[in-house]
Parts: C-alpha cells; structure tokens; sequence
C-alpha cells in the first residue's frame, strides 16, 4: 500500500489504456518513470530497473489524469451540508421535507437538488410558509437557476417575489450569499471535497465559483491543499479587478510565498459570462415557446451587443472567455461574438444546437464544454419542455463529427463530481434500465477519455496518473460509471490510494 502524499518514482507492471497507448508497439505491462513530476521513460517491465519509491500496479490499467471542466467548487464542497431534495416528487413533498431540517449555525435552513419541471404541482410562498414556519429557509433547484425561498428568508435577504420563487440573477444572488461561509469553513470543506474528487481520478477541475478565487486558492495551497489541479474563472462584475490585478488565463497563479506542494497548481481560467437561463428553469433561450407557455421563450440575460463587449475587453486583456449558453438562440448569439471579436474559449453546456451552427464550433476554435450526464438527467425534461424545438439536443457524436472538441465535465453539485459518470453517460446515453436516449449521440469510450483528460501517458508528459482497476476500453456503461479508481497520482504524488 503506497500512502497519501508519497513521492513515486517507479509505477510498474501498468497496462496503458488511455492516450498514449498508440505510442506503445503491444498492451503489454509497462514500467512508468517519474522525475521532477514529469514522466522521464516508459519500457516493458523488468526492461530497466526501477528506481527510487515503487507503486506497484500489478496489472492495472493507466489512463492519463482525469479533468473536470465545469465545476462550482464552494457549492458543490457545502452539498453535504444541505438538506438532499432529488427524491421530492411534489412541492408539497419538498416543503414537507424541509420542515424537519435543523438550522445550520447562521440560522437557515438549505436544501438543494429539487427538480420542480415535472412536478405535479407549483411552488408557492403559502405551501413553503407553513410546512417551514418562521425559520428562513431555502430551496436550491438542482439547475441552481432558480431558489424557492419562505416569507422569513424573503425578509433576511431583503427579496420579494409572490410565489417565493427567485430566478436567476437573483438566484444567483442567494447562492452567493449562502456559499458566503468564513474562509476557514469554506476552506475546510475543499479539503475534503478535494479527497473525494481525487477518489475518483480527478488531476484538475475548472473553477465557476461566483467568488473572487485569486485570493481564496493561494490561502488553500499555503495551507496545505494538493488534491488537484486548479484553474479559476472570475465573472463580468470582477473583470476590471482581474485586469487591474493582471492575471491572463493560462498563466500560474503564484500562491505562496513559502514552499508549499500544491504550488504550480493554480492557473488563471477564463472569464465566465452567463447569457441564458436552464432547462430545469425553463428560461434557456430557445427558438420555439416552451408548451403551454407561448409567450416564453427564455431569456437572453447578456444582450448580444453586451456580449460582444465583453469578449472585446477580455480578449485585450488577454482572458480567454467561457460563455454559458444553452438553448439554441444563446449558442447562436455566443457564436456570432465569437466571430466578430475573435476571442478564444468555450461555450459552457451545449444542450440545444442549431443544425447550421454545428461546423461553426470547429471553423471558430469554440471548445464545447459539456456535461454528459445532464443528457440522461435531463431526458424526461427535454421529452416534455423541448418537445417543440428543432435543433439537436445534447450531441455529442454530431458535435464531434464536425470537428468540435470537446470537454467534458459535471456542473457540479448539478450533477456529482465523477468524471466515470461523465463517460459512461457519453458512451451509453443512459443511466439506469432504459434503452440509450438518443444512441445516436454516443461515442466511443476512446473519444470520451480523449474529452477528459489534458495530457497523454508518454514521456515529458506531466505524471498525473489514475490506475483502474478494469481495462476501460472493454467497460460498459454500468461498469464505467461504477470504475474503482486504485490510485490517482499528480505530478508524481499520490492523491488517493485504494
């Protein structure tokens, strides 16, 4: 057993899975070298002789060290300090759920992960008032683009709404405010989402926190966080701060001013500009009403001269842009900026897509940044609220076919932080006993690593490393989905041991 934290020179008897395996002539075991947390020499094992400390892989299987694209890391590390609210099937039965949360320490009740799009029923200030009293209380919908709030919270937040319900920028307003918990709190919660993530393969994550991250991950690193790599994005309203503060996407963020291991981990992201709503929301914008509601046909909250505005002026500044954009009519707008500014970057989600705009990904250089796992969370929502649109929903084989590239992530805490769940859902287009929604979006388990990963298991690469206890290329869906994650090493360190 090869503990947390050690430095390993030798990983041997490894099988190659993942890119970099089209360097090797066989599938043969190999031996991995490591040195100065780049990969230094690969040979047959026994070739050489190993040197410095050993992990032994027995056999197991390589692929290069896991990404997660699109992660709301403060969110998405409190989820286990909020009510769970993915089984209520009602409003009635979330607000009756809600009544029985304790208070956390600044006096308000949070639950989270509530699907109100195929409820029976409407949320409304009267039902959440008394099942919840005078306790303020808070209902985050699992899309984070809406928050059911009661009369009390309404009150301490200083909010108004007939129905209780917030709606995205004021919904994000709140999410800020309750993810606004003191830096060591905060902090202590990183810790041990960082652990969990590096459970299952995770070397790096994007960074979406609504929160000026260029000071909250130095304080981390100096205290001692090192699960994975870092880049973090900053929003339009910090955009002079980080001009004025001179940080460049790509660029390290200097952390600390002793030595500490996670230094060289954190780099500059993008700037994230969110221009629509959700499908959970029902205000992504579309080309089509939403049924039943002919007026609405979502919401472009970045105007498209706006927007072009603020890729103009993150471009200058040397900031690559990440745009959110989910229904057709925002990718659309997200395109046309592109074009016209010639920035660089991507566009976050890519759930409903024009049939004309697909080459234009590719002939742009536009990453599309998607989560896999929404496509079969999400199925019984399209089926029903983007019964009438005409674009493609969720491609990912289409997107591919045109020459995309594409980056997978979780949206986390949209959907768990688990990049196996990310590819089982790319390569099966299912999640549980139904046939594949669909099928013909999937993609190979090849094509799916390839969208998860930065780097490829050859020498000079970085050694950021996960051994699976399966081979990976002859996993299905339920098996990729379940894989047991032996060890994750990070520029030669180990990060999780089984």
């Amino acid at each position: 057993m090869t503990e947390r934290g050690a430095a390993i020179d030798t990983i041997t008897a490894v099988r190659i899975a993942g890119p970099g395996r089209e360097f090797l002539m066989d599938d043969e075991p190999v031996d991995i070298f490591i040195a100065d947390g780049r990969i230094v020499d690969i040979a047959p094992t026994g070739a050489l002789s190993a040197r410095g400390r050993v992990l032994a892989a027995d056999g197991a299987w390589a692929v290069p060290g896991l990404w997660d694209n699109h992660v709301h890391t403060v969110q998405w590390a409190l989820t286990s300090e909020r009510a769970p609210l993915g089984h209520a099937e009602s409003a009635a039965a979330a607000a009756g759920a809600m009544s029985g949360v304790p208070p956390l320490a600044d006096g308000r009740r949070v639950g989270t992960g509530f699907r109100d799009a195929l409820w029976p029923d409407r949320p409304s200030l009267e039902l959440l008032d008394t099942a919840t009293g005078g306790v303020p209380t808070y209902l985050i919908n699992a899309d984070v683009h809406s928050v059911w709030l009661n009369s009390a919270a309404l009150a301490r937040e200083g909010f108004r709404s007939e129905d209780g319900v917030l709606r995205e920028t004021d919904a994000f307003e709140i999410s800020r405010r309750l993810n606004a918990v003191d830096a060591a709190h905060g902090d202590r919660a990183m810790v041990r989402a960082g652990k969990q993530a590096a459970a299952r393969g995770v070397t790096g994550l994007v960074d979406f926190d609504m929160a000026w991250s260029a000071e909250a991950w130095p304080r981390r690193v100096q205290a001692g966080f090192a699960s994975h790599r870092v880049e973090f994005a900053v929003y339009p309203f910090d955009l002079e701060r980080a001009i004025d503060a001179g940080l460049r996407t790509g660029e390290l963020h200097e952390q600390t001013e002793t030595p500490a291991r996670g230094a060289g981990l954190v780099r500059v992201g993008p700037l994230k500009i969110i221009t629509d709503g959700s499908l959970g929301t029902r205000t992504a914008a579309c080309s089509h009403a939403y049924p039943g509601d002919p007026g609405n046909f979502g919401m472009l909250t970045v105007p498209s001269d706006e927007l072009v505005d603020l890729l103009t002026r993150a471009t200058g500044a040397g900031l690559g842009v990440a745009v959110h954009a989910i229904g057709d009519r925002a990718i659309t707008s997200a395109l046309d900026a592109f074009t016209t500014t010639g920035a660089a970057g991507s566009i976050e989600h890519v759930q409903l897509v024009r049939h004309t705009d697909l080459a234009r990904f590719a002939r742009l250089g536009v990453i599309a940044s998607v989560q896999p796992q929404h496509a079969v969370d999400d199925r019984d929502l399209v089926d029903r609220h983007w019964s009438e649109q005409t674009s493609i929903g969720y491609p990912l084989a289409s997107l591919r076919a045109s020459g995309a590239q594409l980056r997978f992530g979780s949206d986390a805490p949209v959907a768990p932080l688990d990049p196996w769940q990310a590819i089982s859902a790319a390569v099966s287009r299912t999640a549980d006993a139904r046939a594949a929604w669909h099928p013909e979006e999937r993609i190979t388990v090849d094509q799916a690593l390839e969208a998860s990963v930065r780097t490829s298991l050859r020498p000079g690469e970085p050694a950021d490393i996960v051994l699976c206890a399966a081979d990976p290329l002859t996993s299905t869906g339920p098996a990729l989905r379940s894989m047991s994650v032996l060890s994750t090493v990070l520029g030669g360190y180990v990060t999780h041991a089984h």
